[in-house]
């Protein structure tokens, strides 16, 4: 059974995106705390700490869901005139549920007032979830769905993943396609407004535009996004050509005999802030960066271990990018035992290899190791996991995480034997 949406008196007209009228009095912000994604888009090249491109998955960094409540404070001392804060990646948000419901939960506490939104691609909106964003009060959705026939839909995509099986062609297309039309289906049964992007490419699906359009009106959607495609860099679609104005009005016309046009997207970043078509992300990224580092202790529930990266299992004297193993300690009544040892996942390239690390350390409230670098630190602080740099013993390391010690007082205490040197780790 869907839950009914259950939100305080909210004002939705104050809704830029959803309401173009106000796209000039009210905003909106975006909150970047999800990284990890479950599709891939021949369109999308989600460099996700890039901070001169403006399109959607890119953002300047990563943020935590307590990391994010304090952005959010500060964004709305500065511009009151921020009415929304969304979810839009820079990956998807149902690729992340843990850390997008915790956001929506602290945010709706917080500001009772406040119109809470996401974006997904639809493949993991399971319906516990659309129950649950319904409770909290996530009033609207937006819904990237690009195409309802599978033979166009796998030219979209390279791969689908559902939990650890990743599918690829005309499988994994249905696969995303039956979730989608569920999602929106659950969506609305639930009483929350959505919003359908498609994505509109040339020799792809721009002759299928309309057609998404009619059968999304038939699920009851609300309103119809048709955007231009941007080509970037280093994807199997760079080649192709964005779509003309005349194009793009010829098929948003065509769609309207459907559903209304959304014509004023600005194809925001996953860290947008301010007003549409007066962004502020460039004013606000200092800011963004500073929260970004504030060190907000971790939930530990169901966390009770810390990983160890050692050469000799005494001293902390490995850096994590040169971690080929982790010690997983534990703390009982008779001191801190050795649980087990673990190997690190193989090397890899960007955000992905340290999420990677930190589903081997799910378990894990933190990590020990000689150094960490930034990105490394964002993400898995993102996933939970506290992110740790000391070249002391493994006991002063371990008393200080279990203890609630200030950690900053650990870096650099001793010198470490073998410790490899951070400028070799590409960390």
């Amino acid at each position: 059974m869907t839950a009914t949406l259950n939100v305080p008196t909210i004002n939705f007209e104050q809704h830029p995106c959803f309401n173009a009228k106000v796209k000039g009095q009210f905003g909106r912000v975006h909150l970047p705390v999800a990284p990890k994604c479950n599709i891939q888009c021949n369109y999308c090249n989600r460099k996700y700490d890039c901070v001169n491109e403006s399109r959607p998955g890119v953002t300047s960094t990563i943020l935590t869901p307590s990391q994010a409540l304090s952005y959010m404070e500060k964004v709305l001392e500065k511009e009151p005139r921020i009415t929304v804060a969304g979810i839009a990646g820079p990956g998807d948000p149902f690729a992340n549920p843990e850390e997008t419901l915790q956001t929506m939960r602290l945010l709706r506490e917080k500001y009772p007032d406040l119109i809470l939104c996401l974006a997904t691609n639809g493949l993991g909106l399971k319906p516990e979830y659309i129950d649950e964003i319904a409770t909290i009060g996530v009033s609207h959705v937006t819904v990237t769905i690009n195409a309802t026939d599978p033979e166009i839909t796998r030219k979209v995509y390279r791969w689908v993943r559902d939990e650890k099986n990743v599918y690829q062609g005309r499988k994994g297309a249905e696969l995303l396609l039956k979730r989608q039309l569920a999602a929106v289906t659950g969506l609305k049964a639930a009483g929350v407004t959505v919003k359908i992007n498609c994505i509109v490419m040339p020799g792809i699906n721009d002759h299928h535009v309309v057609e998404v359009a009619k059968k999304m009106a038939e699920l009851g959607a609300d309103l119809f996004n048709a955007m231009a495609m941007f080509p970037t860099a280093e994807t199997p679609f760079e080649g192709l050509t964005e779509p003309d104005g005349l194009t793009m009005a010829k098929i948003r016309k065509e769609c309207e005999q459907y559903l209304p046009q959304m014509r004023h997207c600005t194809r925001c970043r996953a860290d947008a802030v301010g007003l549409l078509g007066a962004d502020q992300s460039e004013e606000f990224h200092g800011c963004l960066i500073d929260c970004s580092k504030k060190l907000i202790p971790v939930e530990t529930k169901n966390r009770p271990y810390v990983a160890v990266a050692t050469v000799e299992g005494v001293l902390v004297n490995r850096h994590l990018g040169q971690a080929d193993q982790f010690q997983i300690w534990e703390k009982t009544e008779a001191g801190f035992a050795l649980v087990e040892e673990r190997l690190a996942p193989e090397d890899g390239h960007g955000f992905e290899r340290w999420q990677r690390v930190a589903d081997v350390l799910k378990d894990c409230r933190a990590v020990l190791a000689s150094g960490i670098g930034n990105n490394p630190k964002q993400i898995l602080t993102q996933c939970g996991v506290l992110p740790v740099e000391t070249a002391g013993s493994i006991a002063a390391g371990l008393r200080a995480v279990y203890n609630g010690e200030d950690l900053a007082k650990l870096k650099g205490k001793q010198p470490a034997v073998g410790t490899v040197s951070a400028d070799s780790c590409g960390g």
